[in-house]
């Protein structure tokens, strides 16, 4: 690979995305979120500067920004989900557990316990607590076909997770056609998926999930919502950017500039995908239609919350039209 350069330039990626993904507000954000981290507290996962430290990443904007049509109950859920989801992938992407792929394993067995077992392992273990609970509010209302749903893309982000930690622990970089499917299960897209569903008590008959089209369309949004996402974080290289300066043999801007393009051309796809959709009857028709807008709102959520300071550390990011950023230094 190249060497870094101090700095590179990046346009506002969300003016991509805004091209077919509308961004909405919450209204209910400031409740849910006070019930949620109250809740994420009591589980005792973190403490004291971490705890502070986590809750700074602002999951509540990227929530108010991504279920902007949820209840505040439902929004309360979806809040919990994102505690759950990134404090334990960050146990493998930053964690105890970065390079301790075994201890790891231990951990995903007791999260899948929860989703499958009918008298699930008894555990202090945090992680699967939490599963425990969004598991239970989801299938309160959820129909079986997003429960179902959930539950098999949870085995995937598990499975995603190892994969990407024995490649970290191997040293080894996939290529950019092993990486787009392996980081749709690591981002955990199809539990979003369900969670969208959940969000509104959405019900759409399996086979329009099933189908062709609706299968390329929900690849498209979420390599919309994975390629933006740059993040280096002590010495993990595993992101769409630094595969494509190793396949492409390009710098990091170029490599940068690359992703960009192919951004714009996903968006492109998904326009054509969306062109082309099949009439599944007037009923079926309106209830997708209530899916893909909440999808898109989705997508246009979560690439704003890129700009969030989970992903860049004090850097003035109030003009994003094309922002000058500083390469940290590896702290590994």
């Amino acid at each position: 690979m190249r060497p870094f350069p101090s700095e590179f330039r990046l346009r506002d990626l969300a003016t991509i995305t805004a091209e077919v993904c509308e961004l909405k507000r919450n209204p209910y954000i400031r409740e849910a979120n006070e019930s949620s981290e109250a809740w994420f507290k009591s589980i005792g996962a973190y403490h004291g500067k971490t705890l502070q430290r986590f809750f700074s990443h602002r999951f509540d904007l990227f929530a108010e920004l991504s279920f902007p049509d949820a209840d505040e109950q439902h929004l309360e859920t979806c809040i919990d989900f994102f505690f759950w989801a990134f404090s334990f992938d960050d146990l493998s992407d930053e964690g105890e557990l970065q390079n301790k792929p075994e201890e790891h394993e231990i951990g995903v067995k007791l999260c899948t316990s929860i989703l499958f077992d009918s008298a699930p392992k008894r555990t202090g273990f945090p992680y699967a607590r939490m599963l425990d609970h969004v598991w239970r509010q989801l299938k309160h209302t959820a129909t079986p076909g997003a429960c179902n749903r959930f539950a098999k893309s949870a085995v995937e982000f598990f499975n995603g997770q190892l994969q990407q930690g024995n490649n970290r622990k191997l040293n080894r970089m996939p290529t950019i056609e092993e990486f787009i499917p392996m980081r749709r299960a690591t981002i955990g897209c199809g539990m979003v998926e369900a969670m969208i569903e959940y969000s509104l008590d959405i019900d759409l008959p399996d086979y329009v999930f099933e189908h062709p089209t609706i299968r390329a369309m929900s690849d498209a949004t979420n390599d919309l919502m994975t390629w933006p996402n740059k993040e280096q974080a002590d010495g993990d290289y595993s992101n769409l950017v630094f595969i494509v300066m190793e396949e492409k043999d390009l710098g990091l801007q170029d490599a940068i500039d690359y992703v960009i393009t192919m951004l714009s051309d996903r968006v492109d796809e998904y326009i054509a995908l969306k062109r082309s959709l099949p009439s599944f009857g007037p009923e079926v028709d309106r209830e997708l239609a209530r899916y893909l807008k909440a999808l898109e709102h989705f997508v246009q959520g979560t690439v704003v919350w890129y700009y969030s300071p989970r992903y860049f550390r004090n850097i003035d990011i109030s003009d994003r039209t094309e922002l000058l950023i500083p390469v940290f230094e590896n702290s590994a």
